[in-house]
């Protein structure tokens, strides 16, 4: 007996399911500057290692033989960079991308069970109303278990959410559960619901670009954490968001052999902070000064843009950057700067990813729209951040550290804290304290302005560094050009011992 011809079948099924949409709908997704899924995969996996599961999935809309159509969701185990993956995503030339398939689930339990991280490639509308008609069947969101496994993902292994195309509905709730994501700039859109549906529902038109385009989400939502120039360019930061993450939570981040000499000091650094406590500099060129090979990986760079985080090595070991950045509101943290922090600082602290601080903080935000933001509150949030951590938290005090936004950058008892010359400490910056505190005294001053800058001056004296230093407060005050050296003789001394916090975090009490 031969079984040649059910393989033929096989073959023709898989051929049908290749074909997606057809030559005609992908011609005009091309058209459009996107790929199809299998295409985004191909280009993001190692060649020839994309194992497709459930290629002749799909569904029938009636009793018909020929009613049969083509599950759009394409996924499968793949390897990126050597290490495995489970990897899927919709494909917008089939029924919109549309969702009706149990592929994800699928494949959020085989993440689950291979410990593996879980990659998502959106470009899909969501739930098609279409199907109340075909299969006569109504959900019912309240008994809907669709996202427990990914949620359960969550506190093992990374899982990404790249936005390629229009999501909105289930793909867009499954987009935000991830612990990094990325949409193509001009070319992709999230949404609760589209243009139709809000148009239908509150009597507003608006265009997909406006309702949901990437400058919405990466820069006043804050909903999506970067931004690429095309798709070629998201999958490579998906790529590099990976490298620096262990497969899960029970392994050690991936070394990487260096290249740059641990001991290397640059001169730069000896003059990268200005004399006037007003003036600003450039905070990355600062990092990207210290790190190996100047490659820093930014994350959330638009959103909460007065701290600065992204992931980066020394000496070849994965570290998890954090940096005030003095040229937007002065370093000072708002509310969404504050919500920026607690994510990354957990991100990290989840996969035992070592953290460094870069501090030059005046502290929280002030002023009415802060007080509304509740910066108050989300500052408090991001300081009971900071007392849950694991991993070791390296801090390096280069001008500013002032009030509750000084706190939350450091741990009393864990940290080690490193303070450059340029360093100053207070409960409150100089320029307001005085004024406050010495009013009375500067007004009735024959020369006002003589006697508030006297009193700064003696202040100064109590705020410098090596008062810091003689209370212990920081463990050394060092030349800036010690700054990379030195962290990495911290860094390997502490990482042994970092095996005895492998695995899932617990939940440790409410957050404010």
């Amino acid at each position: 007996m031969s079984w040649k011809e059910v393989v033929d079948e096989i073959n023709a099924r898989r051929a049908r399911s290749y074909a997606l949409g057809g030559e005609e709908r992908i011609a005009r997704h091309h058209a459009a500057g996107r790929q199809t899924i299998r295409e985004r995969i191909a280009k993001l996996t190692d060649p020839g290692s994309f194992m497709e599961i459930g290629v002749q999935g799909g569904f029938y809309t009636s009793m018909s033989d020929d009613s049969f159509v083509l599950d759009g969701y394409v996924c499968g185990l793949a390897k990126i960079d050597g290490r495995d993956v489970m990897i899927g995503g919709e494909d917008f030339t089939v029924r919109g991308g549309s969702e009706a398939s149990k592929k994800p689930h699928h494949i959020e339990q085989l993440a689950r069970e291979f410990r593996i991280p879980l990659v998502l490639l959106h470009d899909g509308a969501g739930f098609n109303i279409g199907s109340l008609l075909e299969n006569r069947e109504v959900v019912l969101p309240a008994a809907n278990n669709f996202f427990e496994s990914i949620m359960e993902l969550l506190a093992t292994v990374p899982v990404v959410g790249a936005i390629m195309g229009s999501v909105a509905g289930g793909p867009a709730g499954r987009s935000m559960l991830s612990h990094w994501s990325c949409m193509v700039k001009h070319s992709s859109e999230l949404f609760v619901a589209g243009p139709p549906v809000v148009k239908s529902g509150i009597g507003l038109s608006v265009s997909k670009h406006d309702l949901g385009g990437s400058h919405i989400h990466t820069r006043v939502s804050g909903a999506v954490d970067n931004e690429a120039e095309n798709e070629d360019d998201c999958l490579a930061q998906v790529k590099r968001f990976l490298s620096y993450f262990p497969s899960n939570v029970w392994q050690a981040a991936p070394y990487q052999q260096p290249t740059d000499r641990p001991d290397r000091r640059e001169e730069e650094l000896l003059s990268i902070i200005p004399d006037n406590r007003r003036q600003g500099f450039n905070m990355r060129k600062l990092v990207r000064l210290v790190v190996d090979d100047g490659e820093f990986f930014e994350m959330t760079p638009f959103w909460g843009a007065s701290l600065i985080t992204g992931m980066a090595r020394l000496n070849g070991h994965p570290v998890g950057i954090l940096a005030n950045n003095p040229l937007v509101r002065a370093g000072a943290f708002d509310a969404n700067a504050a919500e920026k922090h607690v994510h990354f600082m957990e991100l990290c602290d989840q996969f035992g990813i070592p953290l460094i601080y870069f501090v030059d903080v005046p502290g929280l935000m002030i002023g009415p729209k802060a007080e509304e933001s509740g910066v108050i509150r989300k500052g408090m949030r991001a300081l009971w951040m900071t007392t849950q951590l694991q991993v070791p938290l390296l801090n390096v005090n280069v001008r500013r550290c002032y009030g509750f936004g000084g706190a939350v950058t450091r741990r009393h008892g864990k940290t080690i804290g490193l303070a450059w010359p340029s360093a100053e400490f207070g409960g409150i910056p100089i320029q307001g304290g005085v004024d406050a505190a010495f009013r009375r005294l500067i007004e009735t001053s024959p020369d006002p302005e003589a006697k508030r800058r006297e009193i700064q001056d003696r202040l100064s004296r109590l705020l410098s560094p090596f008062p810091a230093a003689e209370a212990m407060g920081v463990e050394d005050i060092i030349d800036p050009r010690d700054t990379r050296p030195l962290l990495i003789r911290a860094l390997e001394a502490v990482l042994p011992g970092m095996e005895r916090y492998r695995g899932p975090r617990a939940k440790a009490g409410v957050r404010p």
